[in-house]
């Protein structure tokens, strides 16, 4: 009996080929952005959702949807539906356009950036694996306000950059039929930048720009659980939950204070700063309940998201808020479904996969607002979001049955203010995921 090694070659020399990438990519991912928000000005950005790829074009459905060929981190108990042969590899980018309007002017802007990158490879029978790099937050923005004194008017301007983002690896394994259970633990880490200019009083000439900056390390954990009842042969309903603990981390937050000639930009003088060290930092208990039923054609889902933000710990010298008006318990309800028409026939139009979804969630911070007359008051924001999609198979296996896709999504979402005097803010974006299936794992016996 000849044993031919070729194909498990070739399998090595992927894993190197993406592990490379993989290494990469991190590098790339930490410099993203990806966001002119204004509201990154307060917590730690506009937050992420953890739904990625054919997920997101499903509204962000994740923690009851179990598949084989796609990598699910939103519930880290979906990794055991892998079979022992396969090698799922995913990552996405995406562009967006932003319109920001508060009644009186509107500015717009272009991103892009890359989402994520992910990977799934079974480890024995009923136990699987995945590896990947998520983003949580992103911070950018750049805007002014006017001020008024009794001597001078003058413009304020803040800008920011960064952002946080985690490098998990997870593991699930089914005990017994029909019931797995998982755990993501994580590399959570970034680096988030704020900065005011505004006139130095004493000296017209002069600008003073003052810069905080801080980083956070730490480690995160997600535990989920999923239970699927089986219908019969081709119909089946799954109930996922996902726990993450809350998060206690300490960081240092750098000062820099300096005046600035604006006409050279050159900076003047350094002025004197403490560095504020042992700051404490928070982030929450985080509960996720979903649902999803599937059959050969179709498969929809819903989930529900509840985060324990009120009253956590965030330094009041990076915003000037208190931790009892800063933060709100956020809640968030996604729901989807994808249809196709025929997967396992010849016709390319009847084995697309059309998706489509919707989202709504309010603000987990609070921003400061300003009316006329400059009277200040904190207010948040509801954000609604619908998406839809097309996954488009370009490698398909009729022998085992895999398929690899490309996944086209749009999406546009609304954060729409819950008091005057704050911006609107309106999202169109769209998505290009790569969903490749390998059948790496296996010898060829010849005679």
């Amino acid at each position: 009996m000849l044993i031919i090694q070729n194909r498990m070659n070739k399998g090595k020399k992927r894993i190197f080929s993406l592990v490379a990438l993989f290494t990469i990519t991190i590098v790339t991912f930490a410099q993203q952005v990806g966001s002119n928000s204004p509201y990154g000005r307060y917590g730690y950005g506009s937050l992420s959702n953890p739904s990625i790829g054919a997920s997101e074009a499903m509204g962000g459905i994740s923690y009851g949807l179990r598949r084989s060929q796609q990598v699910n981190p939103g519930n880290p108990a979906s990794y055991s539906k892998l079979d022992t042969l396969t090698f799922v590899f995913d990552i996405g980018v995406s562009g967006h356009y932003a319109k920001y309007n508060d009644g009186i002017a509107s500015q717009n802007f272009y991103n892009g950036n890359l989402d994520y990158v992910a990977m799934q490879f079974p480890l024995l029978r009923n136990m699987g694996a995945s590896i990947g790099l998520l983003p949580y937050s992103k911070v950018g923005y750049n805007y002014g306000r006017g001020q008024t004194t009794t001597d001078l008017v003058y413009q304020e301007i803040y800008n920011g950059s960064g952002g946080l983002s985690q490098i998990y690896g997870g593991l699930a394994w089914a005990p017994v039929k029909y019931v797995s259970v998982g755990m993501n633990m994580g590399y959570f880490f970034g680096k988030i930048q704020h900065t005011r200019q505004l006139p130095y009083i004493n000296n017209t000439t002069l600008a003073r720009s003052s810069t905080n900056t801080f980083s956070i390390r730490d480690i995160k954990y997600d535990f989920g659980v999923q239970f699927t009842y089986p219908i019969d042969k081709e119909r089946s309903f799954t109930l996922g939950a996902v726990y993450t603990p809350q998060i206690k981390s300490k960081a240092t937050v750098y000062p820099y204070d300096r005046l600035i000639d604006p006409n050279s930009g050159q900076i003047v003088q350094v002025l004197q700063t403490d560095t504020l060290a042992s700051q404490s930092f928070q982030f929450p208990h985080t509960f996720g309940l979903g649902a999803t039923y599937s059959n050969a054609n179709m498969l929809v889902g819903i989930d529900g998201t509840y985060q324990l933000w009120k009253n956590l710990d965030y330094p009041t010298s990076l915003d000037g808020m208190s931790n009892d008006n800063r933060y709100n318990n956020r809640y968030r309800i996604n729901a989807g479904a994808e249809y196709t028409i025929d997967p396992y026939s010849r016709n390319f139009f009847q084995r697309i996969r059309f998706r489509g979804g919707f989202s709504f969630a309010n603000s987990y911070n609070n921003v400061y607002i300003y009316n006329d007359n400059s009277t200040p008051d904190t207010g948040g924001f509801k954000e609604y979001g619908v998406n839809i999609g097309f996954g488009l198979p370009f490698r398909s296996d009729t022998y085992t049955g895999k398929v690899s896709m490309v996944n086209i999504g749009l999406g546009y979402s609304l954060l729409q203010p819950d008091k005057s005097y704050m911006i609107k803010e309106e999202v169109f974006k769209i998505t290009l995921n790569m969903n490749i299936n390998e059948f790496w794992f296996f010898k060829r016996q010849f005679d």
